[in-house]
């Protein structure tokens, strides 16, 4: 890549990360994806009222190889510093997803220098990853009509600038919800007897709750549950007759995933009863595991070790715990989703999701240069077929 092209890169991020939008709310960005995409010539057409989708001619008659970009960014107040921080108020790109946009548009000027490409090339700017439901609409309005395989892949601090993460299998967990609403009695907080606490049912709830990975769950299957929001009380005089959970359950394995939702749903309902407390239970289904097999991790490899050093290409450490709803696309298709390094020295310690999250600039360079070279190498191979 050229100086010249990862300073515009460069520049382009910031510019994204300045102004970040929330989910199904991108329209600044999706305005900046499309002019640049002008610039260079690239036809381009708007869906999902902020989703862009690109095409890059190929041969006629042959799928195409697409290439994943996510858009959003969170309701997370920057405290990063930066001389380029967010100007929108309690938002920000707290996830990276301004440097995958950058990613994918350099990746789409690089391809436009090459003139044999083997396959045709489909673009996907994605609204609306962190709700989870921006993958699904997407694919329900075409975007992967046409497409033979597919690519992805995020920015990760926990590796140093310069590699890419390719593994085969799990790569993400599913991420599923759920809510449970107590209705205990209300009562006086010096006549407990005359009332059902739905605080003490709640708290005892949250602990029981903690045992079912600990103890149901075979340790070499990777799962969390977590409970995210406890809301109950008005006052400190009185006992509670309402209460409220919401968490989230994660897992790396489909009988793991329906095992937690079932026992979360048994330790919730039994322990209202042992305490005479009514339960209302919901479970919400979201994002799928996110699966890489071969021959896509193979490819996805090649293309990696042709940009850099082979030692540079590596395996996920640990398990990743974290939703994708990349997974949605690679139900559909075959794929690859990789992770490029893009940790900041002194500052590993500020995941994403976190108001100081940040990531090393060189990954832009890597990460478009790899989503170019995928595009080729998956073409030649969907050439064959």
């Amino acid at each position: 890549m050229s100086d010249k092209l990862f300073d515009r890169l460069v520049a382009l991020r910031r510019d994204l990360h300045q102004h970040p939008e929330l989910g199904w709310c991108e329209t600044r960005t999706a305005s900046r994806i499309e002019a640049e995409l002008d610039r260079l010539g690239i036809a381009h057409r708007r869906v999902e009222k902020t989703g862009v989708l690109a095409d890059l001619p190929g041969p006629d008659g042959v799928p195409a190889v697409a290439l994943r970009a996510d858009m959003d960014g969170l309701p997370i107040p920057e405290e990063t510093g930066l001389p380029y921080a967010s100007e929108a108020p309690g938002l920000m790109h707290a996830c990276g997803h301004d440097g995958h946009i950058t990613m994918l548009l350099g990746a789409a000027e690089l391809l436009l220098a090459k003139d044999d490409r083997p396959a045709p090339i489909r673009l996907v700017f994605q609204p609306a990853e962190e709700l989870g439901d921006g993958a699904k609409r997407m694919i329900d309005a075409g975007a992967l009509e046409g497409v033979g395989m597919i690519f992805g892949g995020h920015l990760d601090r926990h590796y140093k600038p310069g590699t890419i993460i390719v593994s085969d299998g799990p790569v993400n967990a599913s991420a599923d919800a759920f809510r449970v609403q107590i209705s205990g009695r209300e009562g006086h907080a010096g006549r407990p007897h005359e009332a059902v606490d739905a605080i003490v049912v709640g708290s005892l709830m949250v602990m029981a709750i903690q045992t079912i990975v600990s103890r149901e769950i075979n340790p070499d299957h990777p799962s969390v549950v977590s409970i995210g929001m406890f809301r109950a009380g008005k006052v400190s005089n009185a006992i509670a007759g309402q209460a409220e959970l919401q968490g989230t359950i994660r897992a790396q394995n489909l009988e793991v995933r329906q095992h937690l939702k079932t026992s979360v749903q048994r330790v919730a309902e039994t322990t209202a009863l042992l305490h005479g407390a009514d339960l209302e239970f919901e479970f919400t289904e979201s994002t799928p595991i996110l699966y890489n097999r071969r021959p896509a991790t193979d490819y996805a490899r090649e293309a990696a070790r042709s940009i850099i050093p082979n030692d540079k290409v590596i395996e996920l450490e640990h398990a990743n715990m974290g939703g994708e709803d990349f997974s949605r696309y690679l139900n559909e298709v075959p794929g690859c989703y990789v992770r490029y390094g893009a940790r900041v020295e002194g500052r590993e310690g500020f995941p994403s999701h976190s108001s100081k999250f940040e990531f090393d600039e060189e990954a832009l360079a890597v990460g478009a240069a790899w989503m170019a070279e995928i595009a080729m190498v998956a073409g030649r191979e969907i050439l064959k077929e």
